[in-house]
């Protein structure tokens, strides 16, 4: 694995479903890292695993204030400066028609999806300007181009997070950082849900492999916005995201399939670490 020798990479959200296969595949690189969730349990028993070789915070990241308390933790630190983050955090992920929300619904889902994100960024970009070569990465789910049927919040705020991605992206040009987000385009597929995800899912190995190699610069440098899968098409208007995908079975009729993967969904963990 590339990255700046000696300076870690911090995983915000790292005993998610992603961000937990991005924290073992730099730790098994022999890379310093800095596990941040707000599990307390689960970063504990990732401590007793991984012993000196891993740092583990707990932080809750919901306002200015909580990213600007992990800021100053994270300088507060012994060794260099971090050299990259990788967000990969979100928030609930519940089934409901807008329509037939209070408008406290959706602002409830930005507070939790995308505002998070950009206190994170505000306040931790700042640390890796010391670092050559650094990277900051977002990791972002499905249901942004197209309405996600009986999800429109969450396509709302995924929407809303690429945007800020690449705004993140443009203004960090004046800093010796690159801001980009990894765009995961439908579930993921993990040993958790193997039993019943669908063969065209991402598999989340795959998914952190590719996050750290963008974080490090070594693929996709220069691009605000990377689709993962890597070449992804944008579905074409009039499909809702993930629910009017192929079949996992050739047998299958689109209703049927469609229930199918909701329940499916419903099941499937988050890609990111949720909030309560």
């Amino acid at each position: 694995m590339k990255g700046t020798i000696g300076a870690p990479l911090v995983i915000v959200g790292a005993t998610g479903t992603i961000g937990s296969r991005v924290l073992a595949q730099a730790l098994a690189a022999g890379r310093r890292t800095i596990a941040v969730a707000k599990d307390a349990a689960a970063l504990a028993g990732l401590q007793d695993h991984h012993g000196d070789t891993l740092t583990t915070l707990s932080a809750d990241i919901r306002t200015d204030r909580d990213a600007a308390d992990l800021a100053a933790r994270l300088r507060a630190l012994p060794g260099p400066a971090p050299a990259s983050v990788i967000a990969a955090i979100r928030g609930e992920v519940g089934s409901r028609r807008v329509l037939d929300a209070p408008a406290d619904f959706l602002r409830r889902r930005l507070d939790e999806d995308l505002l998070p994100h950009l206190s994170i960024a505000r306040h931790l970009l700042p640390l890796l300007v010391a670092q050559p070569r650094a990277g900051y990465v977002l990791v972002g789910g499905p249901g942004a181009d197209q309405p996600w049927s009986g999800y429109g919040h969450h396509s709302i705020g995924a929407a809303a997070l690429r945007m800020l991605a690449r705004v993140l992206h443009e203004e960090a040009r004046t800093l010796p950082v690159r801001v980009q987000m990894l765009a995961v385009d439908s579930p993921v597929r993990s040993a958790a849900n193997a039993a019943h995800a669908c063969a065209q899912w991402p598999d989340v190995e795959a998914i952190a492999d590719h996050a750290l190699r963008l974080v490090d610069g070594a693929a996709n440098a220069d691009v605000a916005l990377v689709r993962f899968p890597i070449g992804a098409a944008v579905r074409p208007p009039g499909l809702s995201d993930d629910l009017d995908v192929g079949p996992c079975s050739p047998k299958s009729s689109p209703r049927d399939e469609a229930g199918a993967l909701l329940r499916r969904l419903a099941s499937t963990p988050s890609p990111q670490e949720s909030r309560p």
